[in-house]
């Protein structure tokens, strides 16, 4: 079995979001299930500003829902996006 890095794209709830504490509470999430490999920001419009988080997870059934549905859970969190999942070599 492999090892497959994903993107997820976490929008915050609005602008006035603290991005800080939000890559925190994203630190602590995806290290209890996957390899944390690179949390970005991405300027969206109006001063929203998405984070992109990049992990490493093994490549077995399930794959990445269960890093999915506890970033979902993150209570600043509007809504997140797949953006990228490849297998690494």
């Amino acid at each position: 079995m492999g090892e497959v890095v994903a993107t997820i794209k976490l929008m915050p709830e609005s602008p006035e979001v603290d991005l800080e504490q939000m890559k925190i509470d994203v630190q602590n999430i995806v290290n209890e299930d996957a390899e944390l490999h690179k949390v970005e920001e991405e300027p969206i419009a109006f001063g929203l500003v998405a984070l992109n988080v990049m992990f490493i997870v093994d490549d077995g059934e399930g794959g990445t829902e269960i890093v999915e549905e506890k970033l979902s859970n993150i209570p600043t969190v509007n809504s997140i996006e797949v953006m990228d999942v490849r297998r690494l070599m």
